[in-house]
């Protein structure tokens, strides 16, 4: 089989496809079509395009009569409301009120103050959603869909993949993953994890069949003031960064689901999101405040080359499911 190779850029990020086909054609077409379906998805959710759909809804914030949504949008926002309810809260797409302090390019930290006034603008409590229709209840609320949208575009890429025949291959955007399967000889796709403190560097490696992976960690946009590091994940309860682990990484058997879970663990601090993350059955590695490995992916490569081919869902039913696609940043 043919091994294609199609880097692009999308997303504010780097991005590739990996694909295996019989024909260099049929593959070339099959690229085509899913970077299409990325940059339609960049274009549909980003918050830094005025005619995008999150642009419309929070250019609504504050108007009792809301804003009526698609379905693909509305299956977005189930899913954003599951994993809010499954994370006691701390997954909040409303946290987008917080980008308006926390400018992490200019190096300035906000005062408490400014913290405290944006904070009145956030929590999913305050939205009345409603399918097809949400309101968001306080002027200057903004939606946020950058903590999961790579990662679903991921998972709608690989059902495009799928649906035109793609058996094997492997979707990187920005770093969340999804492989189609294995190499067409079985072996698996060998992953490299940064080190947080290096992240020109691999502080482990992880073989992946066919699932998705994704990591979220306190070094790909932050800033450090006065030996500080201010990550750009923010705590919603407190409007300030979180403090703790310093990434996490998953597998599942969707990229939305672990880059989801990887993103609450961060949130929830470091021993709490270990904990969090096992309690999911999830694979995955965790390198905490101190520099420790930790979790089941952080064994010898021998042992994780036989990693399991699906993983769990958080949520007690499954993620929205995909129609064309969509966000991010």
């Amino acid at each position: 089989m043919l091994l294609g190779h199609y880097p692009f850029r999308a997303l504010g990020s780097p991005c590739e496809l990996r694909l295996y086909g019989e024909s260099r054609g049929a593959i070339d077409a099959v690229a085509e079509e899913a970077k299409a379906l990325v940059l339609r998805i960049e274009r549909k959710y980003s918050r830094y395009r005025d005619d995008s759909v999150v642009t419309e809804i929070n250019r609504s914030a504050g108007d009792p009569r809301g804003v009526r949504v698609d379905d693909e949008t509305a299956n977005l926002l189930d899913y954003a409301a599951t994993a809010w309810q499954h994370s006691d809260g701390l997954f909040d797409v409303t946290s987008g009120s917080l980008r308006q302090v926390w400018n992490l390019r200019s190096g300035r930290v906000p005062s408490r103050a400014e913290v405290t006034a944006a904070l009145a603008r956030v929590g999913w409590r305050k939205v009345r959603w409603q399918r097809p229709r949400i309101v968001l209840t306080v002027a200057g609320m903004e939606l946020d869909f950058g903590g999961f949208g790579k990662e679903w575009a991921v998972d709608c890429v690989s059902d495009l993949c799928r649906a035109r025949g793609v058996r094997h291959g492997m979707i990187d955007l920005g770093g969340d993953l999804r492989a189609l399967g294995p190499h067409p000889d079985g072996r698996p796709w060998i992953v490299g994890v940064r080190d947080p403190r290096a992240p020109e560097h691999a502080i482990a490696s992880v073989a992946v069949f066919a699932e998705g992976l994704a990591t979220s960690g306190d070094y790909e946009r932050c800033m450090v003031v006065d030996g500080v590091r201010y990550t750009h994940i923010l705590d919603p309860r407190t409007g300030w960064p979180v403090r703790g682990l310093r990434s996490a990484t998953a597998l599942a058997t969707q990229c939305l689901v672990a880059g989801s879970a990887t993103t609450i663990a961060l949130l929830k601090g470091d021993d709490d999101g270990a904990r969090f993350l096992d309690r999911l059955g999830l694979p995955n590695l965790r390198v905490h405040a101190d520099g420790r490995l930790a979790g089941s992916l952080s064994e010898p490569r021998a042992r994780r080359s036989a990693l399991p081919r699906t993983a769990p869902s958080p949520a007690p039913r499954d993620p929205p499911g995909h129609s064309d696609p969509a966000p991010l940043e």
